[in-house]
């Protein structure tokens, strides 16, 4: 079975096969077990009613008598002493009985044919008409005793009602089939339609839409299938314009380091042309290797195995040192820095936090003016540790502010390249956040400055 639609149908028939049996198995066990004593006491009531009418009725001809009884849906079997019978109604299949039982009918006993019919799993013995299957009993005709064997003649009684049923089973079976075949397809369908979904995922190609408006759990497949495409798709894209982005990032110092060094190899520079040239080159080797130093720290925060080493320590005096640590470059600025830092312990990686405070802090500093100011203020809240850090810089427009933590993203590309930023920073700042459970945002206005906003759980 080469489809799933095969394998269903076949399998759906195999279980109805085995159930019907099964179930027939079943249903004979209890007609053995249960019904078949009900009617051997049922039919054992019957004869006896039959018997004690025609005593009291001697004067009734016996032919006619047992004639009009067998008409109403039995068959009856009257045997003498000397072993002479007649049969009124429906032929019996088998119409061999033991003499010794009709000695034992003759002698006054009654004759439990019914309930002591052999039981066989595949043989209901109610539909089974052999003479044996009957029940015995003593009847005096003309002052003789005669044995008088009687049992339901299933055949007249339910006839119909066995054509019925009959006609009905073989219907259902074959409906049955039928539905399996269509709903299987209905079933099936949605399956299929991921497949062909997977190749085209396979193939490169993202863009199509599963038709599925089911319910159940195949149309939350599809859904969630519908969903990881798009993910993946993003993410490819994604992946393309790292690729694409990291390519310029570093094509632009190579060339600028390949045309100055070039440039160096003219006799005719003054010696300070040497030294402006040189001066270039350092710049450039020194943003290739932050470059390369930020890639290598974003491939090792995206790792899933990434091991954060957590340990206790006071967030305060981390923001302290960081703060003296730039402290060259804000005094060079002449900026003014306000801190309000309480003492607020956190359990969290000393080293990734040290670089998300240094990589704040440098940015507030690089797109500050001169004589404007920067403010670094910590509270707690519950189980909350929110850091604020606000300065008086040039601001980011509100259309960059939702791009501002994507990689490679430079809201100010010209001063951006100036201050040779790679525009990584604030994506690794994200990161390390996110590793730690903790949020960040950021709220800005051009030329009034930006407040960025960390929240990290606490003890």
């Amino acid at each position: 079975m080469k489809t799933l639609y095969l394998r269903i149908v076949v399998t759906t028939i195999i279980v109805m096969i085995v159930s019907s049996v099964v179930a027939f198995i079943f249903s004979n066990s209890y007609y053995q077990i249960s019904l078949k004593p009900f009617n051997d006491q049922k039919v054992t009531q019957m004869v006896k009613n039959i018997v004690d009418f025609y005593e009291k009725n001697p004067n009734v001809p016996m032919d006619d008598y047992l004639d009009h009884i067998a008409a109403l849906g039995y068959q009856i079997y009257l045997v003498d002493q000397q072993g002479h019978g007649s049969f009124y109604g429906g032929a019996f299949r088998n119409k061999e009985v033991d003499r010794n039982i009709i000695e034992d009918v003759l002698n006054g006993n009654v004759y439990h044919g019914i309930s002591e019919f052999p039981s066989k799993a595949f043989i209901t013995g109610f539909f089974d008409n052999v003479l044996t299957n009957t029940i015995g009993m003593s009847i005096t005709v003309d002052g003789e005793p005669f044995a008088l064997f009687v049992r339901p003649n299933i055949n007249q009684q339910f006839g119909e009602m066995r054509i019925f049923f009959s006609v009905l089973l073989i219907l259902t079976i074959l409906l049955s089939i039928l539905f399996v075949a269509v709903s299987t397809r209905y079933l099936v369908k949605p399956i299929v339609n991921l497949t062909e979904a997977t190749k085209r995922i396979s193939q490169g190609k993202y863009n199509f839409h599963l038709n599925v408006k089911r319910r159940d759990e195949i149309g939350t497949l599809a859904e969630n299938f519908s969903k990881m495409a798009t993910s993946i798709e993003q993410l490819e894209e994604m992946r393309q314009e790292f690729v694409s982005n990291v390519s310029h990032e570093i094509q632009s110092p190579l060339a600028s380091i390949q045309g100055f060094s070039q440039t160096l190899q003219a006799k005719n520079l003054t010696e300070d042309e040497q030294k402006h040239y040189l001066s270039i080159i350092e710049d450039e080797s020194r943003r290739l290797s932050q470059l390369s130093k930020q890639l290598l720290t974003l491939a090792s925060l995206d790792k899933e195995e990434m091991n954060v080493e957590k340990s206790t320590f006071d967030v305060a005096a981390q923001m302290k040192q960081v703060v003296f640590m730039t402290e060259w470059s804000w005094r060079e600025k002449e900026l003014a820095i306000d801190m309000d830092l309480p003492s607020i312990l956190l359990h969290a990686d000393q080293k990734l936090l040290h670089q998300v405070w240094t990589n704040l802090l440098t940015n507030s500093i690089k797109y500050t003016e001169n004589g404007g100011s920067i403010s670094v203020r910590m509270t707690k809240h519950a189980k909350e540790c929110h850091i604020e850090i606000q300065d008086t810089g040039i601001g980011i427009a509100a259309t960059d502010l939702p791009h501002i933590f994507d990689r490679f993203y430079k809201a100010d590309k010209s001063r951006n390249r100036k201050e040779g930023s790679s525009g990584l920073g604030l994506a690794i700042t994200k990161k390390i956040i996110d590793l730690h459970d903790g949020k960040i945002h950021v709220e800005s206005q051009l030329g009034k400055g930006t407040v960025f906003h960390v929240y990290l759980p606490t003890m």
